[in-house]
């Protein structure tokens, strides 16, 4: 099992440090994912921008949640399982949604299935969705803008899920009580 430092302001290469200090006033800590980031300052200023990107674009909050989670969930990430049900706690979205997602079952909403069944289609065949995929889709009342945010949400979960995955990040005890595996 591989891991990778975990960095703090102090150990962090100079160009991440900002960052790192603006993580700990947003957040009131530094997530290990941020710490581990760290260490690429490109990579890590890239996340950070991609989600900020991602949390401005033309979903809701429980359709970002559908999102990040669907994608969490297919990848297998132990720490953005538990990161994402703490921040979709923190978003007030409804738990019922954030356990679906967790266990992987249908979602009671039709829209919010759909968005969810686009997003596994286009993790799962790496973006050959088909026509009909896409009708269905586009039925539901989401658009084609709609469809390119899913892109834009699955480019920041490739960053998190991957380094995770490689790091073995270890899961930050504000989420633990969250914890998740496949």
């Amino acid at each position: 099992m591989t891991t990778l430092k975990v960095h703090n302001i102090e150990t962090a290469p100079k160009e991440s440090k900002d960052l790192l200090e603006k993580s700990q006033k947003d957040y009131g800590m530094i997530p290990g994912l941020h710490g581990v980031l760290a260490e690429s300052p490109g990579l890590f200023e890239a996340y950070k921008t991609i989600h900020e990107l991602f949390v401005n674009s033309s979903f809701n909050n429980e359709e970002l949640t559908v999102v990040w989670q669907t994608i969490n969930v297919e990848h297998a990430c132990h720490y953005c399982v538990p990161a994402h049900t703490a921040i979709a706690k923190m978003m007030k979205v409804d738990d019922a949604i954030t356990e679906a997602l967790r266990n992987e079952t249908p979602l009671k909403n039709p829209k919010l299935e759909a968005l969810r069944t686009m997003t596994l289609s286009i993790v799962r065949t790496r973006g050959h969705v088909t026509q009909d995929e896409l009708n269905t889709f586009y039925a539901t009342g989401y658009k084609e803008r709609h469809l390119l945010d899913i892109i834009l949400g699955l480019s920041q979960k490739i960053i998190s899920n991957y380094t995770n995955h490689i790091a073995n990040t270890p899961v930050d005890a504000t989420f633990k009580k969250f914890a998740w595996s496949k």
